[in-house]
């Protein structure tokens, strides 16, 4: 006679091991919407834009499919304790992932603006951003899979670099504004860029968050560990 009970258990631990699966999959192709968008804006690739703005379906699809399995788990299992927070976490996060792909999307209209006329400056602090919050992501996400507080912790602190690098963007690019007036209408898209990117890396540290509430159940949203250098 089969173990109904022991089938059981193994299909509800192969449906967690497929949400995390799906969830990074999805993060996957988040972090090559921004790596695009930033490609396309240095490259002044408009055809790139316009394929990143198109795929942006595909990840919206995919938060749909994984927040359909989660409710599905959570409705079919009803599990609990550290099962039910790795469900309830992926839910969130995958809000935050089809967030960040919204923001690439937004990057990459803004670079179909910025090509229809003359560069303003090399991009050189743009790209440094873009980088920092794929990492912060990509750390994030690696942090959900193995439940690492750790690493979770290192993404709150790094999000302090790409506010002051957004914060030095904005200094640098007022002062051409002030300058001459014929460059703000560049300047300011390139603001939009810059406040994107910064809004990625707080949805990757909202992500880091909730990991921790995960692993220890204990809620870190609103503070902040202190940063001893960088």
């Amino acid at each position: 006679m089969p173990d109904t009970h022991a089938h059981i258990v193994k299909q509800f631990e192969e449906e967690l091991r497929l949400i995390k699966e799906k969830v990074l999959r999805l993060g996957g192709l988040v972090e090559e919407g921004i790596a695009n968008s930033i490609k396309a804006l240095v490259e002044r690739d408009t055809q790139l834009a316009e394929r990143t703005i198109e795929n942006d379906h595909v990840i919206n699809g995919l938060e749909v499919e994984i927040d359909e399995l989660c409710l599905k788990v959570l409705a079919l299992r009803q599990p609990a304790a550290s099962d039910l927070r790795l469900i309830t976490t992926a839910i969130k996060i995958i809000t935050d992932l089809e967030r960040i792909g919204d923001m690439a999307v937004n990057v990459c209209e803004r670079v179909l603006e910025l090509n229809e006329e003359s560069p303003l400056k090399p991009y050189i602090d743009i790209p440094r951003m873009a980088l920092a919050a794929q990492r912060m992501l990509k750390e994030s996400l690696d942090a959900f899979v193995n439940g690492d507080t750790d690493l979770a912790t290192k993404v709150l602190v790094e999000d302090d670099f790409v506010d002051e690098l957004n914060r030095q963007i904005f200094r640098e690019l007022l002062t051409f504004m002030m300058e001459d007036p014929n460059t703000i209408s560049r300047a300011m898209k390139i603001l939009f860029i810059s406040k994107y990117l910064e809004r990625i890396a707080d949805h990757a540290t909202n992500i880091a968050e909730i990991v921790v509430f995960m692993v220890k159940g204990k809620v870190i949203r609103h503070t902040k560990p202190q940063q001893e250098s960088y």
